[in-house]
């Protein structure tokens, strides 16, 4: 019998305070959304729920250069326009605006997928679960895509302190231009990103032929599709392109972006992926039973994104849902079916012609491979986990600043995270 695995979970109400402007389509109050769903069918009661800690600028130094996490430090929206020449230099502006709370918001993203890697290093947590991380896009020294630090680079370099490979996989509509420029000259690190690829969308990177260089040379794989992806083409891709990854790589850990731009009647989004096709790519990397970070990314109709992170939560602790929907906070913004699943357009063209299909699938697998069976990783004494500088115990006494003591590793209940009858499972 399988033993059942232990999933950890970070979420802090302080995400859905955050604000990036009014005709902005990145909003954070989705976590806030997903967060209160994941409540209402009672998913909460199967995972291990952390408030995660705020990265420290070391931390975010271990990919970003020292110059742009001071940046981030001390911009404000009060101080942005003496600072013109800066936020040119790092890429912040209409995209990537400056808002209040800024960079404790980077902080605390960033903060819970390096957590979420340290559980799993520790082998503390089977799968750790971050739906407010996933920002792909942040480049060494620049903002791009409304992201701003590159939570996902820091959790694979974390994970690659006990482990000699780690994957990464991305399912955003959205190529993941950072995450792989990040490692495109390593073979220690194998991306992969399913997205939308021509007619200048955005980031316009993620070409078939982007395979990495040097010693990273076939350890980037870009599957580009087309507008009106749906299950079944999607699938006919990433179900074979990753059981064979999965055979070559023998990855020790596994961090999967679950953008979920790429569903139906996203926003900014033109593929037509249903709830359940979304899902089933969670689903498909979960049977390898490898240690996985789960964070969230792209998504911008902010009632589906809840439905699907929801969802996908439910997939990895093995619980089947109802499509009825709870009673919970933001039931109204459920209307007018108030159900879980999200239908695709039925008269959406499938821009993808199955020949073009079956040569992307041809190909791929024929660079797969190039890599070695199980490449060879010289690996080292671990370094220590995360950068912990010395503190006053005093300074942080204030909970809703930080945990009171920064190794501490209980559970933490806010007033507005849980309901009232919740509190005996938690614990105080």
């Amino acid at each position: 019998m399988e033993r059942k695995k232990k999933v950890a979970y970070f979420y802090d109400s302080e995400f859905g305070e955050m604000y990036y402007g009014a005709n902005h389509p990145m909003k954070p109050h989705r976590l806030c959304m997903t967060h209160h769903l994941v409540l209402a069918y009672d998913l909460h009661k199967r995972l291990e729920v952390y408030r995660p800690r705020m990265a420290y600028p070391m931390e975010l130094m271990q990919f970003h250069s020292e110059d742009y996490v001071n940046f981030l430090a001390r911009v404000t929206p009060d101080n942005q326009e003496e600072m013109h020449q800066q936020l040119v230099q790092f890429n912040l502006g209409e995209d990537c605006p400056v808002f209040d709370g800024l960079y404790d918001f980077c902080r605390r993203y960033a903060g819970a997928s390096v957590e979420g890697a340290v559980k799993l290093n520790q082998e503390l947590a089977d799968i750790a679960i971050n739906w407010s991380g996933g920002l792909h896009h942040a480049k060494k020294a620049e903002a791009s895509g409304f992201c701003y630090v590159n939570d996902l680079v820091l959790g694979i370099l974390e994970l690659l302190k006990y482990h000699a490979r780690v994957l990464y996989v991305d399912i955003d509509i959205h190529h993941g231009d950072g995450v792989e420029e990040a490692f495109y000259l390593t073979d220690r690190v194998l991306t992969v990103s399913f997205h939308k690829y021509g007619n200048y969308f955005f980031p316009g990177t993620g070409d078939l032929k982007d395979i990495g260089e040097r010693h990273g040379k076939f350890y980037s794989i870009n599957v580009p599709m087309k507008d009106g992806t749906d299950d079944a083409t999607f699938h006919r891709l990433f179900k074979p392109i990753m059981a064979k990854v999965m055979e070559v790589f023998s990855p020790g850990a596994v961090v999967l972006q679950c953008g979920a731009d790429s569903l139906a009647a996203d926003r900014l989004g033109c593929f037509n992926l249903s709830l359940e096709g979304h899902a089933e790519a969670v689903r498909f990397m979960k049977k390898f039973n490898v240690p996985m970070l789960v964070t969230g990314g792209g998504g911008y109709t902010k009632n589906n994104v809840s439905r699907c992170w929801t969802a996908e939560t439910a997939v990895l602790v093995d619980q089947n849902i109802a499509d009825d929907l709870p009673p919970n906070d933001y039931y109204e913004y459920y209307a007018p079916d108030y159900r879980l699943h999200v239908t695709p357009h039925r008269h959406m063209d499938n821009n993808n012609a199955k020949p073009d299909i079956e040569r992307i699938k041809r190909e791929v697998l024929e660079n797969l491979r190039e890599l070695a069976h199980t490449p060879s990783v010289q690996m080292h004494e671990a370094p220590p986990d995360t950068y912990v500088p010395e503190y006053d115990i005093e300074e942080e006494e204030n909970a809703d600043v930080r945990l009171g003591k920064y190794a501490c590793d209980h559970l933490v209940v806010r007033e507005t995270e849980y309901y009232e009858d919740d509190r005996d499972h938690f614990g105080d």
